[in-house]
């Protein structure tokens, strides 16, 4: 088989990860729930994770892991 080789180095690579051509999606691409996209349930604990972190870091001074215990 014939092909190019293409050879990019790190510090490239790790200024390719910072372009906004990388953090979108091609407009192509199926939208398949849980691979390409979240899935609904995921989306909603991802909301519940979020609210919950805020409302610890509202309330500084409480130990943390320190909730649900006895």
């Amino acid at each position: 088989l014939a092909g190019t080789r293409i050879i990019c180095d790190r510090k490239f690579l790790l200024e390719c990860k910072n372009s906004p051509a990388a953090r979108t999606p091609p407009c192509c691409l199926p939208q398949t729930p849980a691979v390409t996209s979240l899935a609904q349930s995921s989306l909603v604990k991802l909301e519940e994770l979020k609210e919950r972190n805020e409302s610890q870091e509202a309330m500084p001074g409480e130990q943390p892991g320190a909730q649900g215990q006895i």
